[in-house]
């Protein structure tokens, strides 16, 4: 099985807000998508989403998604980022990883 990587980039994120916007802008996240910790959950659990022909029961490659400069946002903000985190591991339709080291 190949896996299909995407990339959340939150280089600039300062709030919340910046996060789910660039959830949206990376993830390609669907217009009904709520902006709020349960609505993230219920997006990233669902197969549907990340399946190539949107069906829930042809997944046929594994999603990663590779989180990329997040360190700043952790330390500003890192209740929220504790949350953020917990909505990542439930996840159970990808896999998510945050990327350590440099920015780039």
């Amino acid at each position: 099985m190949t896996a299909r990587v995407v990339t959340l980039d939150l280089d600039g994120v300062a709030d919340k807000a910046g996060l789910m916007d660039r959830c949206v802008r990376d993830l390609r996240l669907p217009d009904w998508f709520g902006r709020n910790w349960d609505a993230l959950a219920d997006v990233l659990s669902d197969p549907g989403l990340w399946s190539e022909d949107g069906s829930e029961d042809a997944v046929e490659a594994e999603t990663v998604v590779v989180v990329r400069n997040w360190d700043r946002y952790a330390g500003a903000r890192p209740e929220e980022w504790a949350t953020a985190r917990e909505v990542f591991a439930q996840a159970s339709a990808l896999t998510v990883a945050l990327a350590l080291g440099g920015s780039s």
